[in-house]
């Protein structure tokens, strides 16, 4: 049995991985952290991750940039790999990730889903088709009207998978109203939708001459993102340090 510490455990996604793990049989949440907690929850809740006096095999983050450092601090001390799972990560903690998987075991990735990391592995394939064909690149993402960044983590996460697989020979366009000129070979266009309570769709277009080729993924829950963070969760307890990323964890199924 994998013991597991909640880290951030009842906000909305530390809530619904609680949910998802009562009938799992592999593993289980031991304890939690959060600033707020009214008891409800089957495990300890502890303020901060430097309280916590319960041993566990790895933890999963889904707290807040504040709460980082002290986690990465708390990991590496104790040698406990972490899932991070938070998102919008200043450059300055990007790079303490890093430090800190030279030490510890630390699997980070821009969307925890097993579908998303599935399909950035198939448009490194299909680029190297589509792409020498004359194809043209766009990436179309669409999510909820409280989301604040644009484009998503997730769209640039793609943008870059297909990118990696052409040696970076794309530059990337947010906006195409800021300039009146014909589309470039060498550009991936990103839009952003914003409305509604769409939990996340991504739909990368290879626009040829008399055909088209779409890959498209749609999010109907944020399950799918605590499904694979207790898949990620599972992966990495009991690795050696080292950074990992959700594409060990597909190879590994």
């Amino acid at each position: 049995m994998i013991n597991i510490i909640m880290h951030g455990c009842n906000g909305m996604m530390g809530q619904m991985i609680t949910n998802l793990m009562k009938e799992d049989t592999q593993a289980k949440i031991v304890a939690g952290v959060d600033i707020y907690d009214d008891g409800h929850n089957e495990y300890p809740v502890f303020s901060s991750i430097n309280e916590c006096t319960v041993e566990a095999d790895v933890i999963i983050d889904f707290a807040s940039v504040k709460a980082i450092d002290a986690l990465l601090d708390y990991s590496v001390k104790n040698k406990v790999p972490a899932v991070i799972c938070t998102t919008g990560l200043a450059k300055e903690q990007l790079n303490k990730v890093e430090e800190a998987s030279k030490k510890v075991a630390v699997l980070k990735s821009a969307n925890m889903s097993l579908g998303i990391n599935t399909l950035m592995n198939l448009l490194q394939k299909a680029v190297s088709v589509f792409a020498p064909a004359g194809f043209d690149i766009e990436i179309v993402e669409k999510h909820h009207n409280k989301k604040l960044d644009a484009p998503s983590g997730t769209a640039l996460a793609l943008a870059d998978s297909i990118n990696e697989a052409m040696d970076n020979s794309y530059d990337y366009i947010y906006d195409r109203s800021k300039e009146k000129k014909r589309r470039d070979k060498s550009e991936i266009g990103i839009s952003a939708v914003r409305g509604g309570t769409i939990v996340g769709e991504h739909e990368v277009i290879f626009a040829g001459t008399d055909e088209v080729i779409e890959f498209k993924h749609t999010a109907y829950s944020k399950a799918v993102f605590g499904k694979g963070a207790i898949q990620a969760a599972k992966f990495l307890a009991g690795k050696p340090a080292g950074y990992y990323n959700m594409s060990h964890v597909i190879e590994a199924e």
